[in-house]
């Protein structure tokens, strides 16, 4: 009997996707300097949503307060993101993506999983990576915005693959990178464990005493190994994942099910004011998603991982589907309050989840203010009209037209 083809699984993500956006918005101003783009609502304008390679190498990342990017990196300058035109150019990506393969799942507003499997004779049989980069080509010359691909077998090869495709400076990337079928391990081998979705910090410390800090270390011992010193879940997780095991399907059903954002900390975080400030971070930037997506969500969900390993989640739904950070913000910081309550100990993971979507019917309107609403968790007119104006003036005089409220204080 004739062997099954491997799966063929692609991970496309658009290259510094808001900067790439906002240098397009704004080409004489933001074009010719390293960016910092500043979330949109009245509760981010303190956090950076994203930063220019430019400005990475002074180490400013994703989250950080803007006081102390601008101290990193002083000749930075501050942008609003470009919300519509980030939600405009992220289908327009997705379009090109639809017309290459039939499954196509939207892992964020810049991330797409793509599952070419069974198309092998519509491409009259080319190598995935001929395939891939007459993607990235098409994407670039309809779009003109720059994508990355990695693939393989499986998610979490076409996502490990897709940091070593990045065009970053000093690579020699090429944009495209993918892993043959039975060439995972070989592949895995070139990795850190610190490098592996998931293996966070504290993990590592307890993986370097067993002497493993790399994936080899980890090959050499057998799953009974592995179970017998870090329990029979961790130890066959990690079996798993340094063996480039991943079940999870490909899923498009046409809308995303769900928006996330997840933050793996460097160090374990204790102080419960550092926990929020983070879950901040988060809210602001899944609500961007959310917002550009045209989406509105009724189910928050708060997730964290414990320094020892234990993930735990807590979720509301809301009577009606909302949008505004505020509200996500309140039900979310309750949520995280119920966990810390239950299990007091050190954070190593931290993230948020918006799911029962819906198109948001409001995304274009603009009203008066009509509704004030007295329950706390009920989204207003008001909130709308306020976020949009924010936008707007932020967008005319620049992320310090309106200064930051509950981010404001410098935590670096």
């Amino acid at each position: 009997m004739k062997p099954a083809p491997a799966p063929r699984i692609l991970l496309a993500d658009a290259d510094a996707f808001y900067v790439a956006v906002a240098r397009m918005v704004d080409p004489d101003g933001a074009g010719r300097a390293p960016l910092l783009i500043v979330g949109g609502s009245r509760e981010s304008r303190g956090v950076v949503c994203s930063a220019s390679w430019e400005t990475r190498k002074f180490g400013v990342r994703s989250a950080m307060p803007i006081a102390r990017a601008l101290r990193l990196c002083p000749d930075a300058m501050c942008v609003p993101v470009p919300r519509k035109a980030c939600s405009t150019k992220s289908r327009e990506i997705r379009e090109v993506l639809e017309r290459f393969a039939p499954v196509v799942e939207g892992a964020s507003i810049d991330e797409w999983y793509l599952d070419l499997g069974g198309t092998e004779g519509v491409y009259h049989h080319e190598s995935l990576t001929l395939t891939a980069h007459r993607i990235r080509h098409t994407v670039k010359s309809e779009t003109d915005l720059s994508i990355s691909i990695g693939g393989g077998t499986n998610k979490l090869i076409a996502k490990l693959a897709v940091e070593r495709a990045k065009p970053k400076p000093g690579t020699g990337a090429d944009g495209v990178h993918i892993v043959e079928p039975r060439g995972e391990e070989e592949f895995l081998r070139t990795f850190a464990l610190a490098e592996i979705p998931l293996v966070g910090p504290k993990f590592q410390e307890r993986l370097a005493k067993l002497g493993m800090t790399r994936v080899p270390d980890v090959l050499q011992h057998d799953l009974a190994a592995l179970q017998r010193w870090l329990g029979d879940r961790e130890g066959a997780w990690l079996w798993n994942r340094v063996h480039g095991v991943d079940v999870s399907n490909v899923e498009s059903g046409g809308e995303a099910k769900s928006i996330s954002r997840d933050e793996t900390f460097a160090e374990d975080l204790r102080d419960d004011m550092e926990i929020e400030r983070e879950l901040l971070a988060l809210v602001t930037r899944a609500a961007f998603d959310l917002r550009s997506g045209g989406l509105a969500a009724r189910t928050i969900t708060v997730r964290i991982r414990d320094m020892d390993f234990r993930t735990r989640s807590a979720r509301r739904t809301l009577l009606e589907p909302v949008v505004y950070d505020r509200v996500i913000m309140r039900v979310a910081r309750e949520l995280l309050a119920k966990l810390r309550k239950a299990r007091r100990v050190p954070a190593r993971l931290l993230g948020v989840a918006l799911s029962s979507l819906a198109q948001d019917p409001k995304a274009d309107q603009l009203k008066l203010f009509v509704a004030t609403g007295s329950d706390p968790l009920t989204e207003t007119d008001r909130d709308r009209v306020l976020a949009r104006t924010v936008d707007r003036v932020r967008g005319r005089f620049g992320a310090k037209g309106i200064l930051p409220a509950s981010l404001t204080k410098d935590t670096g």
